[in-house]
């Protein structure tokens, strides 16, 4: 296999600006334009997100096994099963732009929504597949991760500070056409990165026996029992206790992000009187605490282990959250003014003047902290995630790398729905108002908790899941010489120690690995 480079690290990596950039930008901003700038409530608003992940449930999956069964088809041989997907959504991608355009229908925002959702995972599934298929060894797998995650964070950097340049550089701090211009530039880049994404990779090269495989064409009858291959295979990857764990951890990590993302633009815009200049100033400096964060996390996952990382960060993420709350039973006096005052010498460069610590304080560092921890939790379960193929081939006798794509990207997306419905639902039903300058006391004080008592809760239930996870560098390597060992068909293990490690990744027991035990 052809040898990885810096500049395939980073120009695949540099993809997940359509990831996690992209997402920064629609979890972060998307609820408060809808609640601000077109009428909706934030249960309809929040509906939006769940209808369109009921949309997904078909599409991810059906992305992920078509990418994968190209393969042996005339597209596959010459394009690339993976990359077919990618070169279709290229000039799709800046219909982004068309989900900020304010004072739309509720009809309007859905179709454009779940336009753009289709576009997103086109690019998503099969991207997310080419570590796996560039290369086997961990270490490199390893550097896939941490590129990948050092230009997220710089992306959600983007996704947060750009909205504040284009209020300095256009004028309107409470304009809709921000997000607009916003929502084309990253619409502009996504396309951009993805066609660099395209040119630094590979999909993985046929072996001597594959090469003997005849082409088939796109078969309309087979397709016909797709989806119920899809949900089959869909379900077959929760038969892998590795994965099962994976997808805890995964779900205790970004679900809290989710909810706290749901909440926080509102909280700084009726708890804290900020501005969306001050909601831009606080978010990238959180964001750029989690670039911050992953730079020192890989250090401690190598080192420690993800458990130890994710204990850490959400250690850092809960204290964050509770300076949170703790600003709104203070809230100290002359807040407000103070906040007003903050955001003319922004707006107008006249950034002379002593800014009073407690503002600074009550401004930053909560926002720090969450980001220290946030930057680590994204990171801990991508870490891994290259690796978890391997040990369903180790079950299957299988490469199955876009059915877990697409599983991956179905579970994300669909707890990001629940997460960010159930949160906008709950602050509706607290008494919130969209539109409103002023929020009465209850719906202040039900944003307050579920910024602080959502993502608490299901970090911690992460992270007792955590406690059992055993995919690391020693394991995966006694996985790959087992794996080794079955295609040459052993049927026992080369150690009983090497037997147990397999098994408590697999959830199998030996003799029923390798397609043995279906």
């Amino acid at each position: 296999m052809r040898k990885p480079g810096f500049f395939n690290y980073l120009g695949w990596g540099s993809g997940d600006l359509v990831g996690a950039g992209i997402t920064a930008v629609t979890s972060g901003w998307l609820i408060y334009f809808y609640t601000t700038f077109c009428g909706l409530s934030a249960a309809s608003a929040g509906s939006l997100f769940a209808i369109s992940r009921f949309f997904d449930a078909f599409t991810c999956p059906l992305i992920g096994y078509i990418s994968d069964n190209l393969r042996h088809t005339w597209v596959g041989r010459k394009i690339g099963r993976r990359k077919i997907f990618l070169l279709i959504a290229i000039p799709l991608l800046p219909s982004f732009a068309l989900m900020w355009v304010s004072g739309q229908t509720f009809l309007y925002y859905l179709c454009t929504y779940l336009f753009f959702e289709l576009t997103y995972n086109f690019v998503l599934i099969p991207w997310e597949t080419f570590p796996a298929e560039m290369t086997k060894d961990y270490k490199e797998k390893a550097k896939f991760a941490g590129a990948r995650m050092l230009c997220a964070q710089a992306s959600a950097i983007l996704a947060s500070g750009l909205p504040a340049v284009i209020i300095n550089t256009f004028g309107g701090k409470n304009s809709p056409n921000t997000f607009l211009i916003n929502g084309a530039i990253f619409g502009a880049l996504a396309s951009l990165v993805i066609i660099i994404s395209v040119i630094c990779t590979w999909e993985r090269p046929y072996s001597d026996e594959e090469k003997l495989i005849k082409p088939e064409p796109l078969n309309l009858g087979r397709a016909l029992l797709i989806p119920i291959k899809i949900f089959g295979d869909l379900f077959s990857t929760l038969r892998i206790r590795a994965f099962r764990q994976h997808l805890c951890i995964y779900l205790g990590g970004y679900i809290s992000q989710d909810i706290f993302n749901g909440a926080f633009a509102l909280f700084v815009a009726t708890v804290m009187l900020g501005s969306p200049l001050i909601i831009a100033q606080t978010m990238t400096t959180m964001y750029g605490f989690q670039l911050l964060s992953v730079a020192i996390a890989i250090l401690v996952i190598l080192r420690a282990g993800p458990v130890r990382a994710y204990s850490i960060a959400i250690t850092a993420f809960i204290t964050g959250c509770l300076l949170l709350y703790g600003f709104y039973i203070v809230r100290p006096a002359g807040y407000g003014d103070a906040i007003a005052g903050i955001e003319h010498n922004i707006f107008t460069g006249a950034l002379g003047g002593t800014v009073p610590p407690a503002l600074l304080f009550w401004l930053f560092v909560p926002v720090m902290l969450a980001g220290l921890g946030r930057g680590t939790l994204n990171l801990v379960p991508w870490s891994v995630y290259n690796y978890l193929p391997d040990v369903d081939e180790a079950v299957t006798g299988q490469r199955r790398e876009g059915i877990f794509a697409g599983v991956m990207t179905l579970v994300r997306k669909l707890s990001q729905a629940v997460a960010i419905a159930g949160t906008t639902w709950v602050i509706s039903a607290g008494g919130f108002v969209s539109g409103a300058k002023t929020q009465s006391p209850q719906a202040l004080q039900t944003l307050a908790l579920i910024l602080v008592i959502g993502p608490i809760v299901v970090m911690l239930l992460g992270f007792l899941v955590a406690l059992s996870f055993k995919l690391n560098g020693k394991t995966h390597a006694v996985l790959m010489n087992e794996i080794d060992r079955l295609r040459g068909g052993a049927t026992e293990p080369a150690t009983p120690e090497s037997g147990a490690i397999v098994e408590n990744l697999t959830g199998w027991k030996y003799s029923q690995l390798w397609g043995r035990g279906r």
